[in-house]
């Protein structure tokens, strides 16, 4: 309410932004950085400048709390990641110093997720085996085993002793948090780490006082979350992360994590509600969602759970994408705060720019699982779709420079690539023309949008023209951009983003009317008949079968390899979720198959096994066999500005993804 003759200046998210205070301690709203681990930390485990930048940005785009992922106990023993952040010493006090206050100074509170990996340390990193509650050969150990060429480490049941030393490496790690300035801090108790291992029947198999029953399960929780609170005070707050379900047939399942809740409730100040399996990778999908899975998909846990107990407070997170979900949460009353990591990666100042008003402006998260599995490579965290995200410290505050001389700088082609250089040129004052030769901008964003599994990428299709559209440069759609045309007009620099064109293979009948490239079906440029054959079982392939088994066309795919086992390097984390989709809709997958010949009625293939012919009835055909990029355009406009001063990007320098496109452009971009 307003005072009479006073308008209300605030936003209409008023949940969102409405401060909670607890043990004495100011959340200036109930938004918080769900745990990244962005590979920042040095070879000590200690905080870094680089370290401090990158999260800078997201204190500066307005969340209350910053949470810093996979923080460990003791890196000599619990160690699953090439950079994380030790706490087992004092001499991590002083770097952390620089973390904590930098988030202070923005009104946000700093946390670390502190935890110890138990049976998902990595031998490689430690030089021992891994600790556990019982002794047993966990997934992620045959994992590296076969990637490294060697024999499965078991790991060692911890003792009582060895318990004992545990609990007091948490309460010291949360201890010397406290010492460095921080109000708070959360335990990690879910996904499967070494504290949800002795609460769950899965991996705990022990006999004595820390197995069997529940309550005796539940008792190393217990124990670690007393001596936190006794080391750290009253005036500490302490959130917990739970799996509210662990997914895993074995596993922790609802019902029992309701009664665990009720054995912890009294010793959490905030209780964060995830779902699933760190370290087995059917299980993960919980914790860290697709582009395929539904949006908010483990808020239902957290309602229940603030149903069941309407007194503590609770932490949703899962896929929840913007800040209006946020709001509609926080509403209804299924949780007290509302967590995101994915989406603020993409746009740190995501929150800022809800309060403003500015919406439209919200750069979308794609769910594409890019920024995780940067880490597995290893190397530092990064965003498909935000090309400052880790290199913060190159860019300070996520922004380019001005340039000193404003240049004419054309840019040929209007897809992702294109449009990232558009931007980036336009924030360092140059002077832009966008040449594109179809009547719209997107480039094959366009197509790969349309499905209705699509959601991320049409808002992210939206949020790219949106922003050209409000862009200072002349934008000329169907205007296939010429040597000549470029050369009258005398650019100082060229930004060639002219894009990739669909593989088709020289072979007989390919040329047929019924022969299409499957995003055009997928888009309704090109008709489909009741049976159709998409040859290449890809993520494009398996993606357009799928959309044609939702409107219950009869689809078969054909695919030259023995399986869909490389489906991971177009699909990423989202290959396992496509795989059970195509045999959820019965969608048949012809292994071994090349394509020979396409006739008016069938596709004729090789098998690449027996030799023989193999024929499937069809009466469309749609290729799915990847894109080429468009050199010889790219480079018939190479010559139309000083050679230094042209780059490809995009496909057109290489097929990739979203990711490689931005990527290229912004760097073309950034410096020019």
């Amino acid at each position: 309410m307003t005072g009479k003759g006073h308008t209300d200046m605030g936003s209409r998210y008023t949940h969102v932004f409405e401060p909670l205070r607890i043990r004495g301690v100011d959340f200036k709203n109930r938004l918080e950085m769900a745990p990244p681990s962005p590979n920042l930390a040095d070879r000590q485990g200690r905080v870094t400048p680089e370290f401090v930048d990158f999260f800078r940005v997201i204190a500066q785009g307005g969340v209350a709390v910053i949470h810093v992922g996979n923080s460990v106990v003791d890196i000599r023993e619990a160690c699953d990641e090439e950079r994380q952040l030790d706490l087992g010493g004092d001499a991590c006090i002083l770097p952390l110093t620089r973390f904590v206050e930098m988030c202070h100074g923005y009104g946000a509170l700093a946390s670390l997720e502190i935890n110890h990996n138990g049976k998902d340390s990595d031998p490689d990193k430690t030089g021992r085996p891994a600790w556990s509650p019982s002794s047993l050969v966990p997934a992620s150990e045959l994992w590296r085993a076969r990637r490294s060429g060697r024999a499965p480490v078991p790991t060692v049941e911890m003792s009582p002793a060895k318990i004992a030393e545990t609990v007091e490496k948490y309460a010291r790690a949360a201890e010397r948090c406290r010492r460095a300035g921080f109000r708070m801090c959360m335990i990690h108790g879910g996904h499967g780490n070494l504290i949800a291992q002795f609460a769950s029947p899965l991996y705990n198999r022990r006999t004595d006082d820390w197995g069997g029953p529940l309550e005796q399960r539940a008792r190393f929780a217990q124990e670690v979350l007393d001596r936190v609170r006794a080391l750290c005070g009253e005036d500490f707050v302490i959130e917990y992360r739970i799996s509210a379900d662990e997914i895993h047939p074995d596993g922790m399942h609802f019902e029992e994590t309701l009664r665990f809740i009720e054995r912890i409730r009294d010793r959490v100040d905030i209780l964060h509600v995830s779902a699933g399996l760190h370290g087995e990778l059917e299980y993960m999908r919980n914790w860290w969602p697709n582009y395929l899975m539904d949006r908010m998909l483990n808020v239902h846990y957290a309602a229940d759970i603030k149903k069941a107990f309407p007194d503590l407070r609770v932490a949703t997170v899962g896929a929840i994408m913007d800040i209006g979900s946020a709001e509609e949460i926080l509403a209804s009353g299924k949780a007290d705060f509302v967590a995101m990591c994915r989406p603020l990666l993409a746009d740190p100042a995501m929150p800022r720019k809800y309060a403003l008003g500015r919406e439209q402006e919200r750069r979308p998260c794609l769910r594409c699982q890019y920024c995780g599995l940067r880490l597995l490579v290893p190397a530092v965290i990064n965003c498909a779709v935000n090309p400052f995200l880790g290199n913060e410290t190159e860019f300070p505050e996520g922004k380019v420079k001005k340039a000193e001389v404003q240049k004419r700088v054309a840019v040929v082609g209007g897809g992702p690539a294109g449009l990232e250089a558009l931007e980036t040129l336009c924030a360092r004052g140059h002077d832009v023309t966008l040449y594109e030769r179809r009547d719209r901008l997107g480039g094959h964003v366009v197509e790969g949008s349309v499905l209705p599994f699509k959601q991320d990428v049409r808002e992210y299709l939206d949020y790219l023209v949106h922003r050209a559209e409000r862009a200072p440069a002349r934008i000329l759609l169907n205007t296939e951009a010429t040597r000549e045309m470029l050369d009258a007009e005398g650019y100082d620099a060229l930004v060639i983003a002219v894009g990739s064109t669909p593989v088709v293979p020289p072979l007989p009948g390919i040329d047929k009317p019924h022969v299409h490239w499957a995003p055009e079906a997928d888009s309704g440029a090109a008709a489909v008949g009741e049976r159709t054959v998409i040859v290449g079982a890809g993520s494009v392939g398996i993606e357009c079968a799928l959309g044609l088994g939702m409107r219950g066309k009869e689809v078969a795919l054909v695919e030259m390899a023995p399986d869909l086992s490389g489906l991971s390097a177009s699909a990423g984390g989202a290959a396992m979720e496509l795989i059970a989709l195509v045999a959820k809709y019965a969608i048949p997958v012809h292994h071994n198959c090349r394509l020979e010949e396409v006739t008016d009625s069938s596709v004729l293939c090789r098998d690449t096994i027996t030799s023989q012919i193999r024929e499937f009835p069809a009466d469309t055909v749609l290729l799915a066999l990847g894109v080429a990029p468009r050199r010889e355009a790219a480079e018939g406009l190479r010559r139309s500005a000083p050679e230094t001063e042209v780059f490809i990007v995009g496909d057109a320098a290489g097929t990739g993804t979203i990711a490689t496109a931005v990527r290229s452009a912004f760097r073309a971009a950034a410096y020019l």
